[in-house]
């Protein structure tokens, strides 16, 4: 009988969780192993070990862990716990950036080594650039619909949406380029 209510409390749990959180996530978890996958010598080991990972079952595995756990804590907290430490190569105008992903934003550094960070403040809600150990604000949400940005220590609304964010670059385009003359 003992046995009953655990697996019907087990069941709730599960539901409830799933019913609860109502977030369908990123699922990183099973998107870093299918990346692995991919990295493999051509498609015919690819599929091979994609086969092997569902017998073993890593998929199937990775799947429940991304639904029940961390796409549940990814939905309260708003954090991925599976996101930081994902490393990428960027090519930009001036060469190839490595892109760090950190618990508050990122690090950023280009072919010469030098580096900076893009971070986040959760209790005042902004986006600082820290270089050179000083730290400057570039961004502050206000709300869903409106934002500060600081350009050269001086503060513009901006409206979040696409006239407020083309509004937002003319001007500073405009500034540049009154500036350049």
């Amino acid at each position: 009988m003992k046995k009953k209510y655990v697996y019907v409390a087990t069941a709730l749990l599960i539901a409830g969780s799933i019913t609860f959180s109502s977030c369908i996530g990123s699922f990183s978890l099973t998107h870093k192993v299918l990346s692995w996958n991919q990295t493999l010598d051509n498609k015919f080991v690819n599929e091979l070990v994609f086969i092997a990972l569902h017998i073993v079952p890593v998929y199937p595995v990775a799947i429940v862990i991304d639904g029940l756990v961390i796409n549940s804590i990814e939905f309260w907290t708003g954090d991925n716990p599976m996101e930081a430490g994902i490393v990428k190569k960027v090519q930009g105008q001036s060469g190839v950036y490595t892109v760090e992903t950190l618990k508050d934003g990122y690090k950023i550094k280009d072919e010469k080594g030098q580096q900076m960070n893009l971070v986040y403040d959760k209790k005042t809600n902004t986006w600082n650039m820290v270089a050179d150990g000083q730290t400057t604000k570039l961004l502050k949400v206000v709300d869903k619909d409106n934002a500060v940005v600081y350009v050269n220590g001086q503060e513009r609304n901006v409206a979040l949406n696409a006239q407020g964010v083309l509004a937002f670059k003319e001007s500073v385009d405009n500034s540049r380029f009154v500036a350049q003359k």
